[in-house]
């Protein structure tokens, strides 16, 4: 058929061009907006109701802090950095003292182990004398502490086997002007607990064994 010299497509073609176009509109719709108009929420069941659930942003909360908490605090780390900066330095002490004790079992004669102490002595003083005069006083109390953990021995005693009884007494009586004392005991599960615990630390960090 012809309309004013139009030609019309007959309703069997036009109809399933029109259901077509259709077809691919609904599904260009869909991809456009059909996945990304829906958004994912957490949700809850409460009384059978369904809500969503949000989880709140974190909430720090500040409170003052007393002289008495900021003077404990302090007191803490100081003697956390006494015991970092000391322990390896006792450590190496018990090691050296229990290989000398290991080697002097077998000499015979009070000759060979004074010349003994004297060569260790010697090598021993090179090895610390810089770095130990550089502690604190507060520090060589923490680390006469560690000797004792590291041997079994107060430094009093250990003077006094290596060096003499008389040479004991006198470094006894310098410590005692500073406030200290070289037969201080350690007692890891008394007044010393807090030194322990920092040992602990220091051991894992580092790795050392007990």
């Amino acid at each position: 058929m012809h309309l004013s010299g139009v030609k019309l497509f007959p309703n069997w073609v036009i109809i399933p061009v029109i259901l077509l176009l259709s077809a691919v509109q609904g599904k260009v719709y869909a991809q456009q907006y059909g996945i990304h108009d829906t958004l994912l929420r957490t949700a809850v069941v409460y009384n059978g109701d369904t809500m969503e659930a949000r989880t709140l942003p974190y909430v720090f909360l500040y409170a003052y802090i007393s002289e008495a908490r900021m003077s404990a605090r302090a007191k803490w780390n100081r003697l956390r950095n006494a015991v970092y900066v000391t322990y390896p330095y006792a450590r190496r002490a018990g090691a050296v003292l229990n290989d000398m004790n290991a080697r002097m079992v077998n000499m015979k004669t009070s000759t060979q182990r004074k010349d003994y102490i004297k060569t260790r002595e010697k090598d021993l003083k090179k090895e610390f004398t810089d770095p130990l005069t550089n502690l604190s006083i507060y520090q060589g109390k923490v680390l006469m502490k560690l000797i004792n953990r590291e041997t079994g021995n107060n430094c009093y005693e250990i003077i006094k086997v290596y060096k003499g009884g008389l040479v004991a007494r006198f470094y006894q009586t310098v410590a005692f002007f500073f406030s200290t004392s070289l037969k201080q005991p350690y007692d890891s599960r008394g007044e010393d607990s807090e030194i322990e615990q920092i040992v602990r630390e220091v051991q894992r960090m580092y790795g050392f064994k007990s």
